[in-house]
């Protein structure tokens, strides 16, 4: 149970006084959480989910055991509030807090506001969707994401569209992977073109899947975390969980399947158009990318970026756009994505 104390006269600061620190905050909020596991959790090492509260909702917090007080604005002061008894009630169910679930509490309060009374008998209760599968559930932590599993639940052809670290190959494998845990689906299609980050590889040994598995990497990461692992394996062996290279989809047709293209700029109009028309009976298809990562040589249209632009307003089809401000790796990346939209883009020829 969590229990908030009226507004209290006394506040001590974690961190050294100074001359603002002196002046007393606007208000001031107590909270009491119960189980001293979870409250421990709820600080964080060293402090540093507290210390994510006080940067991003501009007030102070202070930490005794499981006693825990905020000064500040009133509207801080309910925000932080909000954010710590929706952590508080993750932790208690034993989830492993980590600083991205921070920031996504902190991010659904915000978006929610003010419109509606918050409901303390409920504290992990948010207006964002959720991914619930065995192992855990995985939840938006910003309002494109929870558009995204929204229109992942309700679209057979779904586009994520954005920049690095907005999480759209997560969401997209987690919600394959709901799929095929419910048996609403046979299997799960990974793809992805064959296109390296400015560089060239060369040759690759190994058999077909071993040659592949590099470019694949991020979509494995995100299998073995979101599934246990030895179902992974099995999925793997027996072919339910399939790696299928860009280059060898021509002429098949996918059906009860979660078919997700991952690195979508780099495929050419043709090849995009291919493996749209893949598509096949009782399947879903995922189809996420960076139009600003293009790695195609010069000339060549991002096929993921006419595609975008042809279908959009189709009906059956979604499309969601994420931004700098959707980042959910570290703080640092987003302000590196942000600087690089906001700086003169080189001529197409690479000449000044």
């Amino acid at each position: 149970m969590v229990k908030s104390a009226p507004e209290s006269s006394s506040f001590v600061s974690r961190r050294k006084p100074d001359r603002d620190s002196l002046n007393p905050p606007e208000t001031q909020v107590v909270i009491d959480f119960d189980d001293n596991r979870a409250a421990s959790a709820l600080v964080g090492p060293y402090g540093q989910n507290l210390a994510q509260i006080e940067r991003r909702l501009s007030v102070v917090v202070d930490s005794r055991g499981n006693h825990i007080t905020i000064g500040g604005s009133r509207e801080g002061c309910d925000a932080a509030r909000r954010v710590l008894e929706t952590l508080y009630a993750q932790a208690v169910s034993g989830h492993d807090l980590v600083q991205g679930d921070v920031e996504g509490a902190i991010r659904a309060v915000i978006a929610q506001g003010s419109l509606f009374e918050f409901d303390t008998k409920q504290p992990s209760a948010t207006a964002f969707e959720a991914i619930n599968l065995r192992k855990r559930p995985v939840r938006a932590r910003t309002a494109a994401q929870d558009s995204y599993i929204r229109a992942l639940k309700r679209h057979e052809l779904v586009f994520g569209v954005g920049p690095a670290g907005t999480g759209k190959t997560w969401l997209a494998v987690a919600h394959a992977a709901q799929l095929f845990e419910r048996k609403e689906v046979d299997r799960i299609i990974l793809s992805r073109p064959a296109v390296e980050a400015g560089e060239r590889l060369g040759f690759l040994p190994g058999d077909l899947r071993e040659k592949v598995d590099p470019y694949l990497r991020p979509i494995y990461d995100a299998l073995y975390d979101l599934m246990d692992a030895r179902i992974v394996e099995r999925a793997l062996q027996s072919g339910e969980i399939e790696i299928a290279p860009l280059a060898f989809m021509r002429g098949r047709t996918l059906t009860n399947a979660a078919i997700i293209l991952d690195e979508a700029q780099n495929t050419t109009s043709m090849q995009m158009k291919m493996f749209l028309t893949r598509l096949g009976e009782n399947s879903r298809m995922i189809i996420t990318g960076d139009p600003s990562q293009v790695d195609l040589p010069n000339g060549q249209t991002s096929g993921l970026s006419e595609a975008v632009r042809l279908l959009s307003g189709v009906e059956g089809i979604a499309q969601v756009q994420f931004r700098a401000e959707d980042v959910i790796r570290h703080e640092l990346v987003a302000r590196i994505v942000a600087a690089y939209e906001g700086a003169p883009q080189p001529p197409a020829n690479g000449k000044s």
